[in-house]
This record gives structure tokens, C-alpha cells and sequence, in this order.
């Protein structure tokens, strides 16, 4: 196991979907490293591919040229929790995928449905191989990425909340330009054609806006300890 964490009693896959400032990442990685999974964070696999193409001179307003390219960089996510990494083409590249830059044409290649196809099988395979089970957060997993996944969450929280934890997370960016954008990258995600970010029927959906770290963590690790157990 990569993380070193004891076996689980039963493997077990768990979807954990919703939009930017809701916490996955955070709870994702903590629920992972609590009970013994890998993790996988798919929004990074999308960052990666998006900082290549960028870095390739890729025109981004050009859905063909994406699609021509798409298959070309090696993308590679390492599962444990508690030193997740992704690299493409064997470069590291967890910091430079953060960049603004990034962050602000993430939408526009991810929603090209041969990009998405590629990346969704990788998904897939990541998952497929974890032994003791995943966490795999995203905005598309319970709904077709993983659509048999064991347990499938949802994250909300307001606009607000969502764009205060994100501003302090971006040291000095103004909290009401990262709400304005949090809220056209939530239409961008939710509109597009292939894949959009959406809630799945089965899913349990929680409110994170009043909640701390700390209880959205215990709310998650009870919901899948409870599937374990069959209730």
C-alpha cells in the first residue's frame, strides 16, 4: 500500500464530486489516508494535460487542434494520500499546474470530449488498480467516470464560502474576483456537452458552507465506513 496505512477490512470505491472551494481535496485526501486508500485527484490529470498544451503552444480556442494532441503527453498520477503527485512526460509538475495561467483554460480543454475520453480510461485504470480502494475526487466521477462506484458524495457549499477558502488558499487574490470567477468556471463545467459536472442520482450530497475541515472529514469517513457495513 502506498500510503503505509493498515489494510482495509473491504475494498471499497468512493466518488467524491462537486465544484472548485467545496473541500474535495482536502477531504478527499484526509478520508484516504484515514482508511487505508489511495487517491486520486482528476482535476490535476485535466490540469496536466491543459499546462502541456499550453506549454506546446496549443491553441486553445481551437477544440481540433486540442483533440489532434490530446493523446500525446504521458500523464502519471501517484495514489498516495499523503504525497499525491502528477507528472507528464516524467516531469513534475504539481506546482506549475497550479498557476493561474492553468487555472483559467482548464475549462475550455477539458471540455473537449477526446480529451475527456482519454483521461476517463486512465481514470479508470488508476482505479481499477488500487487494491485496498480509492478515493477519486473530480466533478464527473459518480456520473461517468466511476458510475458503480461503492459510494458516491457530493460537495456543495455558497459562493461565498466557496470563494473565501479559495482566496486564502491564492495568498492576495481579491475574494470577490474568485467568486465572480468560481461562478463561470461552475456554468463552464456545468453546460458542457461531454461530461458535465453534475450531482448523480444515488449520491449523498453535503453542504460543506457551515462545516469545518474536521467535520466534513468525519461526515465522509462515517458514510463509508457505513457502506462497509452494509447499512
Amino acid at each position: 500500500m502506498e500510503n503505509g496505512a493498515a489494510p482495509t477490512a473491504q475494498p471499497v470505491i468512493v466518488a467524491i464530486d462537486g465544484p472548485s472551494g467545496t473541500g474535495k481535496s482536502s477531504t478527499s485526501k484526509a478520508v484516504a489516508a484515514q482508511l487505508g486508500l489511495s487517491y486520486l485527484d482528476t482535476g490535476a490529470q485535466y490540469r496536466a494535460i491543459t499546462w502541456w498544451m499550453v506549454s506546446n503552444g496549443i491553441d486553445l480556442e481551437d477544440p481540433t487542434a486540442i483533440a489532434a494532441v490530446a493523446g500525446k503527453p504521458e500523464i502519471v498520477s501517484g495514489t498516495d494520500p499523503a504525497n499525491p503527485t502528477i507528472t507528464v512526460d516524467g516531469t513534475d509538475v504539481a506546482g506549475p499546474i497550479r498557476t493561474q495561467e492553468v487555472t483559467s483554460k482548464v475549462s475550455a480543454v477539458s471540455a473537449v470530449p477526446e480529451v475527456r475520453t482519454l483521461i476517463t480510461e486512465l481514470q479508470r485504470s488508476i482505479a481499477a488498480g488500487a487494491e485496498h480502494g480509492i478515493v477519486v475526487e473530480g466533478r464527473d466521477i459518480g456520473t461517468t467516470v466511476l458510475p458503480d462506484a461503492d459510494l458516491k458524495i457530493f460537495l456543495t457549499a455558497s459562493p461565498e464560502a466557496r470563494a473565501a477558502r479559495r482566496s486564502g488558499e491564492l495568498k492576495g487574490v481579491d475574494v470577490h474576483a474568485t467568486r465572480e470567477a468560481l461562478i463561470k468556471r461552475d456554468a463552464a463545467d456545468s453546460s458542457r456537452k461531454t461530461s458535465p459536472l453534475a450531482k448523480a442520482g444515488d449520491a449523498v450530497e453535503v453542504d460543506t458552507t457551515e462545516l469545518t475541515l474536521a467535520q466534513v472529514i468525519e461526515c465522509v469517513v462515517t458514510l463509508v465506513e457505513e457502506k462497509r457495513a452494509g447499512k
